[in-house]
């Protein structure tokens, strides 16, 4: 996430719940990658779990984009 798009997700996720949870998901699918993908050794069904939560991820980021650009056009 770039640093302009962090400070609109600080600005508004206040009032509003939906950007707030997709952020707080976002982090939380992170954290988790991160914590499989440093393990030295991914069994086939942890590199399966991996794939899943980046697609989850994606997703989701694809719904905060969509947000922050709202909030962009609003600012504009």
């Amino acid at each position: 996430m770039e640093a302009l798009d962090r400070a609109l997700i600080e600005q508004y996720a206040v009032e509003d719940s939906e950007l707030r949870s997709l952020w707080q998901q976002h982090q939380d699918y992170e954290k988790m990658i991160v914590k499989l993908e440093g393990k030295p050794f991914l069994s086939p069904a942890v590199e399966q779990e991996v794939k899943e939560l980046k697609k989850k991820k994606l997703a989701g980021k694809t719904k905060l984009q969509a947000l922050l650009d709202k909030y962009r056009q609003q600012e504009a």
